[in-house]
């Protein structure tokens, strides 16, 4: 059975920098992409970053380009997130997910298979 396990999230201020982890258990092939999403009160879960787990491509939204990180350690299972630069507005819970499936919007969370439970991180001003 695939489990995802989120870590990392915390509470930091304003321009601080945190690194989650998503550590993969239940499986020994290659999802065809993972991703973080989060999701803050009250919002649609959107997603943040994800990677191709075969080529290593990587895609971010917008609103964190340049200061969020994605990348995957295969022989650890490992997917991880770098958030530099943290604002307020990026408090939220943040998920990571995987997926078989190459169609669609790669940032599209009805595109995931799995998911993790989520992790906290607040970004006080």
């Amino acid at each position: 059975q695939v489990q995802l396990v989120e870590s990392g999230g915390g509470s930091v201020q304003a321009g601080g920098s945190l690194r989650l982890a998503c550590a993969g258990f239940g499986y020994t092939y290659t999802f065809y992409q993972m991703g973080w999403f989060r999701q803050a009160p009250g919002k649609e879960r959107e997603g943040v970053a994800v990677i191709y787990c075969h080529s290593g491509s990587t895609f971010y939204a917008d609103s964190v380009k340049g200061r969020f990180t994605i990348s995957r350690d295969n022989a650890k299972n490992t997917l991880y997130m770098q958030m530099n630069s943290l604002k307020p507005e990026d408090t939220a819970m943040y998920y990571c997910a995987a997926t078989w499936n190459p169609n669609g919007n790669s940032l599209d969370s009805g595109r995931y298979n799995y998911w993790g439970q989520g992790t906290q991180v607040t970004v006080s001003s």
